[in-house]
């Protein structure tokens, strides 16, 4: 049997977001479109730096469809509609955060994943009441194809 580091670095990578430091501001951000053709789930993983603000949440949500703008180049999921729970792995909720988790190991690093549904799934991490301070977060998509004969 494969141990995790095995595991988790034989599946194909992609870039969420960039990392990007938010600065006074709530901009929303959001992941590249992943196609789970040939997927048994993706995961993503978030990690936050140092949160400055003592406002600062965040909450995450896991949208999906089945049609986009451009098969080859897709940035819009046409027909986006969010992902129900029977589809994620984990839960929006405990993605998300406040301030103050980032003072815990705990919120260095949050893994919402989904697993069925729709052919495109991306997700949407968005701040709100960070008005004086820097909010430091980035973003990779862990996708894991189906195994031979499952």
């Amino acid at each position: 049997m494969a141990g995790l580091h095995e595991t988790k670095t034989s599946f194909p990578k992609s870039l969420g977001f960039a990392p990007i430091t938010l600065t006074n501001a709530d901009t929303a951000q959001v992941s590249a479109i992943v196609d789970m053709q040939g997927l048994e789930s993706v995961e993503w993983v978030i990690a936050l730096g140092t949160l400055t603000d003592a406002n600062a949440t965040y909450a995450v949500v896991v949208s999906h469809g089945d049609a986009v703008d451009d098969v080859d180049a897709p940035t819009t999921i046409t027909d986006t509609a969010s992902a129900p729970d029977e589809c994620l792995v984990g839960t929006e909720a405990a993605a998300g955060g406040t301030y103050a988790d980032d003072l815990t190991v705990k919120s260095i690093c949050y893994t919402p994943g989904y697993g069925a549904g729709k052919r495109y799934a991306r997700l949407t991490l968005t701040p709100s009441g960070n008005d004086s301070g820097a909010f430091p977060v980035a973003c990779i998509a862990i996708k894991k194809p189906y195994s031979v004969g499952a």
